[in-house]
């Protein structure tokens, strides 16, 4: 008997398709109405959520898309199993309410829908079946660069859950950015350690995490990496550290990288 296909897999492949479309038609599209338009396409042997101290615990694509006009842009964030089955899908709206030479603050707020596998009875047959889980979240980001290759910053989210699960999370970050640290003439890292407060519903932990990423300048290619490590912590269930390794392909602009795909 011929297999059914899989729909998540005819999703995967039209995401590509526009992935590539994107590619040939950006600089022709952001003459007619964008002012830019980039993204990225990532795999990895371990998905790590927006909220670091969660993972799929499987390998993952992850494509991130940016669309910006003016201050405003709109950030899609979408994030498969690596057999296409969809986890995550964010899309967020995003303003640079204040865009100074050295200080800027962002705010923003997104829709997301959270996809789990869960198992029922039909028919006296146990059958798998899809389920999402929906959540709207708004976040403020302040940053100082206090040089060229430095910064601090803050970010904040608050997150509304409108299904069984979690109602109401608190994510507070303290980060700090070094950017474009040659390492060879063409050859750069960025580095990112933050110190993060997680609370979900009455369930709070802090944790640290250092982003981390190579590059090189005018390739599209660059590899990124995330270690997470609690250090207080009553949220269950999860691991104590976490880390990934991630193959990042940027477009359509190559050596723009945005290095470690979550940094905030």
């Amino acid at each position: 008997m011929k297999p059914n296909p899989n729909p998540y897999h005819y999703f995967l492949l039209f995401l590509l398709l526009l992935l590539t479309f994107s590619r040939v038609h950006a600089q022709e599209e952001n003459r007619r109405f964008l002012d830019d338009f980039r993204g990225t396409a990532s795999i990895t042997h371990n998905g790590i959520s927006l909220v670091p101290s969660f993972s799929l615990g499987d390998p993952a694509l992850l494509f991130d898309l940016k669309f910006t006009k003016g201050r405003l842009s709109f950030e899609p964030d979408m994030r498969f199993a690596l057999e296409g089955k969809p986890w995550s899908f964010i899309f967020w709206f995003r303003y640079k309410a204040i865009q100074k030479e050295r200080f800027s603050l962002r705010v923003g707020a997104h829709p997301a829908l959270n996809f789990r596998t869960v198992e029922i009875l039909r028919d006296g047959q146990p059958e798998e079946l899809l389920e999402a889980r929906r959540y709207l979240a708004a976040e403020l980001a302040p940053n100082y660069r206090l040089t060229d290759k430095i910064s601090v910053g803050a970010y904040y989210l608050l997150g509304k859950g409108f299904d069984q699960g979690v109602k109401t999370t608190h994510f507070i970050v303290l980060n700090s950015a070094f950017s474009r640290l040659y390492l060879a003439e063409k050859v750069h890292m960025n580095i990112s350690p933050q110190l993060y407060y997680l609370q979900m519903d009455q369930a709070r932990g802090v944790y640290t995490v250092g982003m981390v990423s190579l590059v090189r300048d005018g390739f599209p290619l660059s590899l990124s990496a995330i270690f997470n490590k609690a250090i207080d912590t009553e949220i269950q269930p999860e691991k104590d550290f976490i880390w990934n390794v991630s193959l990042v392909y940027s477009f359509p602009n190559p050596g723009r990288s945005k290095g470690t795909r979550i940094q905030r």
